[in-house]
This record gives structure tokens, sequence and C-alpha cells, in this order.
């Protein structure tokens, strides 16, 4: 007989979902976490990011609020006041996840948990029996073996810049996706001069090409260096070698690492099981099943979309797979090309489903149809005639099915849930075309974008 019905390895939002859902059904839960409840997404990430965004969003709003009518002077930004407003929502959330695991009936350990195997979990020594086992142990950040950048106190990771000691005058940020964007967005908004050192030749390289490069020009206080190959570290220095071969270098007070982050595969026992993985992550079915009986993976660690809402939807799908074994005939299963994503800089930006490239590399007939963020009443009422924004679809040019949706400017993150149904429900254009979007809304820019399409 075993102690639970189903142990969860991870209290991130995949983790705590499952757990949550499975309690509510009855079930006898074990969640095992080794921090905070919440995962990085809370406690160092997704959550203490948007803070401290925000709060750098209303102080430029109060900086640059001449042209709406709203002078403010003396405007600035108290430091560490700031940092106390980002660890008490933290530690208010945290404690939500808690109190809702604790309604659910979940029993929560705390402690370092390794797999042992199908319905086996040991958490500091005492090992704990499950009917099924969900491993949801997240990522971590990616450090590459950059000369000058091990043991470097200057260089930091995405949770060393949210609790600097002060606001730096120079950053220098390594990495031009997502993680690197919004800290370059936050900190330039306070004032630091930051640099972006990226590789590839355009920042958030999974984004629309129209919608990658706007987002570049509107952050207009953030030094962009692209198709650039870092090649060490010196201190606060950052040196590294264009695309034409010439060698540059910048100066800093401290030196971000954002190249991304990996599933975190290592130290909880996925090597001695079976369990199929790779430095990629551990290999799942869009049920969300491993290649082992009664075995799950969800979120980051499955390496297939480490995006926190993907993590709560695959949570979702296993929990109703292992409540009803013909639950993915009712559609309870991942559906990778419909998962959403944002990027909260200002402007914002989101997206969902093929880009614009990504389509004609995969040899689709498409169309696409793009409107600027003017086209909206509400948008340029908030932001301006000149302010960056758009709005921009993409069609199969015979079925007219909508096959992505991509958004720019104020509001972005909030809307993309919509698109997200749009391509859930696979409608088309004159499906878009009919549905009634409130006005002033800036979410009309894609209603514009509907029927600005020549089809």
């Amino acid at each position: 007989m075993t102690d639970h019905d189903v142990i969860v390895l991870g209290g991130g939002p995949g983790g705590y979902i499952a757990a949550e859902r499975l309690g509510h059904a009855g079930k006898n839960v074990l969640l095992v976490e080794a921090a905070s409840l919440g995962g990085t997404c809370l406690n160092v990430g997704c959550i203490p990011t948007k803070t401290l965004l925000g709060a750098a969003k209303t102080y430029d709003h109060a900086r640059h609020g001449a042209q709406f009518g709203v002078k403010v002077d003396g405007a600035h930004i108290d430091w560490p006041a700031l940092q106390k407003w980002k660890d008490k929502v933290v530690s208010t959330l945290v404690g939500g996840v808690a109190a809702t695991e604790k309604k659910a009936g979940v029993t929560v350990v705390h402690g370092h948990g390794t797999f042992d195997g199908p319905g086996k979990v040991t958490v500091d020594g005492t090992t704990h029996t499950a009917t099924h086992v969900i491993l949801a142990t997240g990522s971590v950040p990616v450090m590459p073996p950059i000369p000058g950048a091990k043991d470097n106190p200057l260089v930091i990771d995405s949770t060393g810049a949210l609790s600097l000691p002060e606001i730096p005058e120079r950053l220098a940020v390594i990495g031009g996706g997502v993680i690197g964007v919004e800290f370059a967005s936050l900190y330039s908004m306070l004032g630091t001069q930051v640099t972006v050192i990226e590789m590839l030749p355009e920042i958030v390289p999974f984004a629309d090409d129209d919608v990658a490069a706007q987002l570049r020009k509107a952050l207009k206080d953030v030094t962009f260096k692209l198709g650039c190959r870092v090649t060490s570290i010196d201190g606060g220095k950052v040196n590294w070698t264009t695309a034409d071969g010439a060698e540059e270098s910048v100066e800093a007070d401290y030196v971000l690492m954002a190249v991304g982050r990996r599933p975190a595969v290592d130290g909880w026992g996925a090597e001695n099981t079976g369990l199929e993985y790779s430095g990629r992550g551990v290999v799942v079915d869009d049920r969300m099943r491993t290649n082992l009986p009664n075995v799950w993976a969800i979120g980051d660690v499955t390496g297939r979309s480490l995006l926190a809402h993907a993590a709560y939807r695959m949570g979702e799908v296993a929990a109703a797979n292992i409540l009803d074994p013909e639950a993915h005939r009712r559609g309870e299963v991942m559906r990778w090309h419909t998962v959403p994503w944002a990027v909260y800089t200002a402007p914002e930006c989101a997206g969902i489903g093929l880009t614009e490239a990504a389509a004609r590399k995969a040899g689709r007939d498409i169309i696409t149809a793009s409107v600027p963020g003017y086209m909206s009443g509400r948008f340029v009422a908030e932001n301006g005639l000149q302010a960056p924004g758009l709005a921009k679809l993409i069609l199969d040019a015979e079925t007219r099915q909508v096959l992505g949706i991509h958004v720019l400017g104020s509001y972005a993150a909030e809307m993309i849930w919509g698109a997200s149904a749009v391509l859930e429900t696979e409608l088309d254009l004159t499906d878009l075309r009919q549905l009634v979007f409130p006005h002033p809304t800036v979410s009309e820019l894609i209603r514009e974008a509907a029927w600005a399409a020549k089809a």
C-alpha cells in the first residue's frame, strides 16, 4: 500500500497547480519543495521582475508626463523602499500558495527530494511512496564558460539583478532574449546606461521580426550590439567580436548573464532510474507522460516551453490524465502551438502561433496583415501618435485560418489570451472579423489587422 496517491517533486507553478487540482479532486497528494513554494517564477523570476518593472514604468510615466498635461517635479526612485515592496509582494503571494495548497488538502514537505523510480521519492532520507509521481524540478540559469566569468563578483544572474545594493550607473547584459531585454528595459528606465550584447542578428529571437525590430528601436535608451560574440570578461569589462571581426568592449558596474535557462535535470535522481531525458529536458508526450509507468513530467524540466503559464497548463493536463485515463479524448492534452508568450518591457510585446519567418520556413503559403498602434483610439490617447505599436496577423492563404497573432504596445500581455482562444478554436479570418471588441481598447488593433488583410 502506498503512502500517497500522487507525489509532486517541485513546488513551482506547474507543481503547485497540479497538486492543487489533484487535492481538490480528493487525491492524497504530497508536494515536495526544497526552497519556497512558487519556484523560480514567484520567488526570483516573473513576480519580482514585474514588481520592479511596474515601479520603473510609474517613474518613467512621471518623468515624461508633460505631453499629457501632467508635470511632476522631483520624481525619484527610493531603491530600498522598492526592494521592500518587491519582497512584500513575493512573500504575500508565497503565503497565498501555501494557503491554497492547505485548502486543497495537499501535504507540503520542505526538503531536498530525489526520484528513486516509479512510485518512490526520498526527501532528506525519508522515503515516500505513491501510485503516481509528477516531476516538476524546473530550470536553472545558463552560465556559459566565458573566460573571466566564473567566480567574478561583478558577473550576476537574473536572481542577483533583482537585489542589487543600489541602482548601477552602468550595466552590461549578455543576451538579448526575454530576461535580457526585460532587465535592460527596467534599468534603463531607472537611469542606468545599459548595453546589451547579443550573438544573434536580432533580439527576442522567437518574436516576429517586425515586433522584435520595433521593440529594439523603442528601447531607445539601451545600446544594442547585435551579431556579437562575447570573448572574455575582465572584472566589469566585457569584450566581444563583432560580425565583421572587429574587437569591442564596454565597462560596466555589473555584468548580467542572461543567455537563457536550461531544464534542471541534475541532482534529483534522473540518471539512476531509466528515465528518458537529455540536456534538453525530460521526454514527455502530449499527456505529460514519461517513458516510465505512472511517472509524469511538467514545466521547465521538460524543455518544451520554459514559461510559467505553460507549466500551469502542463500541470493541469497531467492532473486530468491521472484522474481519468480517458481525459485526452476530451482534449486534455498539451497543444504546444497555442502557448502564448509575453515580454514585459516598455512597451510590452506578446505573441502566439507562427511568426512570418517560421511560416515561410515551413513552406506555408501565407497572408500577412499589420497595422500600427495609432489605429487604436485608446492607444493614441494614452501613448501619443509617435509611440511604437503594432498588431500583426499570419493567415493561411488558402483556408484563411489564423496561424499567428503578434502585438507590440501597451496591454499586449493582457490581450494575448484572446489570441490564444482564436488559435485554440481554429478561427479563420471571417470568424475573427465577426468578433466584437470593446471600444475604445488597444485590443481593437487585432480587429483592425483582420480587416486590413487582403483576403
